[in-house]
């Protein structure tokens, strides 16, 4: 169990980035701590939740993970998943809606720690990248359309896309002017920051990378201002606008999860979504960065430095936590080099709480609102969908069908139906095997498809290439297949599967092996094999068939043409 080895990065020979580090550590706090409390009140909880997320889940997960640059803490995904699974069951920001978030965070860690003791980071490989792509994509938009009562100053009943949006239009004429302004304001202004400032900063004064800080720089900018525009206006009462509101100062406590066993039931589901969602998301963003530094990534470390993260969140009244795009970015491009970054950031974030969160009070809502909206629509991934569309339109119906059951149904059924949709085109591509009739290319050993290439074959023998393992699902389509290539070649004395792609023959292809080869003797036709592998061939030399076949089953293909000249 190598997390058990603890960090390497606290060696010797490692403490030259540590000056780096704390300079990276530093600009995450100051930069994500709105995000944190605009993405707690996403997911319906108090805005303190989000800095207490802040704290001991990062320490966790930089003394267990195994990513150099990864920054955890609240994410905008998995703050949707814990609204959506949470306000069926209590009433947002309620006691019992915050207890709820803490056992939610507290199961999903509990879940990806025993998935790292199992060494079950593999697991996080059977989810296809169009599912997740079309998942998140689902998300940003779901999210997007959710901050528009928020940048509007409305209220509107329910959550989904269909409601939010007729409510948004059903109430137009109750927009609230001062919100309105200060909400669509700051959306256009970190629109335009994030599309055009880092080109416009380096035409005008040669510094690009000048402008790439100033457009990351610009919600906390949009946040200050809008902040002292509503102090300067005399103060949220006077304008009407909403605020944070109270956040209570001092470090996250240690506490108990009090919840009964129906509660603790009704959360397994969602905090298995949670956890799985959450590995993928950060694996993908840690290995991104890994290949990047020619690192190596630790799946299972990984699993453990998340769960254990998210157990600690549980404990210290925060809610579910992962690796996040924005602050990963941010700490990578402001020189972290070593988890070191991820401590400073959860030390400087544990010294504003103490000292500092009442100056966050008065932040406006509709501004946290529209920088969710920006930050959360860089999230749709329309290059994969094209991609997909080009080169397998199978893959692409996944992406559009995780992508549209999001929005329709839900976030836990929008990516159930994506899995679900992904493993039937699995099978249903293995259940049609490709195989071709193939034949040596002259003064070769070597054999290709007769319909591709200009090959010799041999009179009286069919050569088939299976390229495909053999299973329940494909063995009718085998036996379809032979059955059409001797009705096309009456003359038809020998039969040679050429087996190199087979990995495995399961118990139902084998019976049709059996019968295929009784069949074929009754018809003057003897089968015979070629290049089958050793696991194959040491399961298929106990049965009868393989018995039946011991004279018959040759090394490579070419060594099967010369015994049937």
């Amino acid at each position: 169990m190598g997390w058990l080895r603890g960090p390497t990065w606290w060696r010797a020979d490692q403490r030259r980035h540590w000056t780096g580090d704390a300079v990276a550590g530093a600009v995450v706090t100051v930069l994500v701590i709105p995000q944190s409390l605009a993405y707690a009140m996403l997911a319906g909880l108090p805005p303190t939740m989000g800095l207490y997320a802040s704290v001991w889940p990062v320490l966790a997960y930089a003394f267990l993970g195994s990513s150099q640059v990864l920054a955890v803490g609240p994410v905008a995904v998995t703050s949707l998943m814990t609204a959506s699974a949470l306000l069926p069951l209590a009433v947002a920001a309620s006691p019992e809606y915050v207890a709820l978030a803490m056992g939610l965070a507290l199961l999903s860690g509990l879940m990806l720690t025993l998935a790292g003791v199992l060494r079950l980071g593999f697991l996080a490989y059977f989810l296809s990248q169009p599912v997740i792509s079309g998942f998140v994509s689902g998300v940003a938009i779901l999210i997007a359309i959710g901050q528009l009562p928020g940048i509007l100053g409305i209220t509107v009943p329910g959550r989904g896309v269909a409601q939010t949006l007729v409510g948004v239009w059903q109430n137009a004429h109750l927009i609230h002017a001062p919100t309105a302004v200060l909400g669509v304001g700051a959306v256009v202004v970190l629109w335009w920051a994030r599309a055009h400032l880092a080109r416009l900063w380096g035409r005008w004064f040669g510094a690009p990378v000048v402008g790439a800080w100033m457009a990351r720089m610009a919600p906390l900018v949009v946040v200050l201002v809008a902040t002292l525009i509503v102090l300067a206006s005399g103060g949220a009462p006077s304008l009407g606008v909403a605020v944070v509101g109270p956040i209570e100062p001092g470090l996250p406590q240690w506490q108990a999860v009090s919840l009964d066993s129906a509660q603790w039931l009704s959360l397994c589901l969602p905090a298995l979504l949670i956890a799985l969602i959450g590995f993928v998301e950060s694996v993908s963003l840690a290995q991104a960065y890994a290949l990047q530094r020619q690192q190596r990534l630790a799946p299972n470390r990984e699993l453990v430095g998340l769960g254990v993260a998210n157990v600690l969140s549980g404990f210290t009244g925060g809610y579910s936590v992962a690796g996040g795009f924005s602050r990963t970015v941010i700490n990578a491009s402001a020189g972290a080099q070593t988890p070191m970054a991820s401590v400073v950031a959860a030390l400087l974030m544990a010294g504003v709480m103490l000292g500092f969160s009442q100056a966050f009070e008065v932040l406006p809502v509709a501004v946290l609102s529209a920088s969710i909206l920006v930050s959360v629509l860089t999230l749709f991934d329309a290059q994969t969908l094209r991609q997909a569309w080009r080169y397998d339109q199978a893959d692409a119906w996944s992406w559009l069908a995780t992508f549209a059951g999001v929005l329709v149904v839900g976030v836990e059924w929008g990516i159930g139906l994506g899995v679900v949709l992904s493993l039937a085109v699995l099978v249903w591509r293995s259940s049609r095997p490709h195989m071709a009739v193939v034949g040596r290319i002259a003064g070769t050993e070597h054999f290709r498809n007769i319909e591709r290439h200009q090959v010799q074959t041999l009179p009286g023998l069919i050569a088939l290439r299976v390229d495909e393992s053999l299973f329940f699902a494909n063995a009718a389509a085998l036996e379809e297949k032979v059955a059409d290539l001797l009705s096309k070649h009456s003359d038809t004395r020998s039969l040679l599967l050429i087996l190199s792609a087979v990995n495995r023959i399961d118990t139902t292809a084998l019976i049709m092996l059996d019968e295929l080869e009784r069949s074929l003797s009754l018809q003057g036709v003897r089968l015979s094999m070629a290049e089958v592998k050793g696991p194959v061939m040491d399961r298929l030399g106990q049965t009868d068939l393989g018995r039946r076949l011991a004279s018959r089953i040759y090394l490579s293909t070419n060594e099967a043409f010369n015994a049937h000249r």
